[in-house]
């Protein structure tokens, strides 16, 4: 299978690797402990095209494949995985825009991300997470548009948003068969940001309530026809969790990275902790897992990109295993790392606190045996 990348793709994978390198990381455990982006390392994220990683050619965009926004969100989660996220939260709420909108809108869309905005996915609520077909959120047919009411929640981006990709009901009875894709402005009348999440991890990306009161939405901005945001929301999620896999990757290798060179430069016993076999093994170990991992990742983009039949399987896979390895390789890291490895002046515990989310977000893991089992046994 051809990883193979053109000679554009892998000057902005290294432009990646350069800014997570030289600009994020050094900054990370400030932000981790704050909560706060700078703005000039925002406006670099802006400028070097970053938060417009999903954005065609024809639309004003770098034209990315699946394979090198998942190869740039490795990079990327190497410097902080919250920063990546922030710029895989903005690709994960364009993919619908694309698959379901009309020139209008998707010249709308991509206009606004190009000129620095930032977009956020809006599908889980308080009683909605696994279950999509639970949105309550409702969106009442009115003259010439929708009245939308009802509460998101745990919305990537939300604080920040410029553009939201709201899913909501336009059945009152709910279920599947209502679900409906619409394009909301996040500065619209009736939109307000709730509660701001104090999470665990990723801390870099502001998470956050959407609450909507009686906000009109026009027809213009309904992306597809009524009824057919389940299906969309699947497909998103299916061309996305490959990306989390690469932003779990990106955090073992990360970890490992950290571990290897602690280990060569700390001594016990006389000798680098680096040399005992015990602590070789666990590094043989760790290097094994992130390979195949990041071949499954890899893989899983290709077939997407090929529209091969088992696509949506190994989407699955490759967010559940490389998200089972990055918490794996984490915990080894700071095991490795020791005492220091548990403090929060070093990377280990934080590599292993942002691990954590991978396992949960666009799907728990759970949810991804569930998908892979189907396909396996039919």
């Amino acid at each position: 299978m051809d990883f193979s990348l053109t000679p554009k793709q892998r000057e902005v994978v290294e432009l990646a690797r350069a800014i997570a390198q030289e600009e994020i990381k050094v900054a990370s455990l400030i932000i981790d402990k704050n909560g706060i982006v700078p703005d000039s390392l925002m406006n670099i994220l802006k400028q070097s095209g970053m938060t417009q990683l999903a954005i065609p050619k024809e639309y004003g965009g770098a034209g990315l494949d699946i394979l090198t926004v998942a190869m740039v969100a490795e990079q990327l989660a190497m410097g902080c995985a919250g920063i990546a996220t922030i710029c895989a939260a903005n690709a994960l709420a364009t993919f619908p825009v694309l698959q379901a909108g009309n020139e209008e809108q998707k010249n709308i869309w991509c206009n606004c991300l190009n000129e620095g905005g930032m977009a956020a996915f809006a599908l889980t609520e308080p009683g909605a997470g696994s279950d999509a077909g639970a949105v309550s959120c409702q969106a009442k047919k009115v003259d010439d548009g929708y009245l939308i009411s009802g509460n998101k929640s745990f919305i990537t981006n939300g604080p920040i948003a410029d553009k939201i990709a709201l899913f909501a009901n336009t059945r009152q009875e709910g279920g599947i068969r209502g679900l409906t894709l619409f394009m909301v402005d996040a500065k619209a009348k009736g939109v307000s940001i709730g509660k701001k999440e104090d999470k665990m991890g990723i801390r870099a990306s502001s998470t956050s309530e959407i609450i909507f009161e009686d906000c009109f939405v026009p027809d213009s901005q309904r992306i597809g026809r009524e009824g057919r945001g389940f299906k969309i929301a699947m497909q998103t999620l299916q061309t996305s969790r490959p990306v989390v896999g690469a932003l779990s990757v990106g955090i073992a290798q990360a970890a490992l990275d950290e571990a290897v060179a602690y280990s060569q430069q700390r001594k016990q016993f006389g000798a680098k902790v680096s040399s005992f076999q015990m602590v070789q093994e666990m590094i043989a170990n760790m290097a094994m897992k992130i390979e195949a991992a990041r071949g499954l990742v890899y893989r899983a983009c290709v077939m997407q990109m090929n529209n091969d039949p088992q696509a949506a399987m190994f989407s699955a896979m490759s967010k559940c295993y490389a998200s089972d390895i990055a918490m794996e390789v984490t915990t080894d890291a700071v095991q490795v790392m020791g005492g220091v490895g548990y403090t929060r002046d070093f990377f280990g515990e934080k590599y292993m606190r942002d691990a954590k989310i991978m396992q949960l977000y666009e799907g728990t893991n759970q949810i991804q045996r569930l998908v892979i089992a189907n396909e396996v046994l039919h």
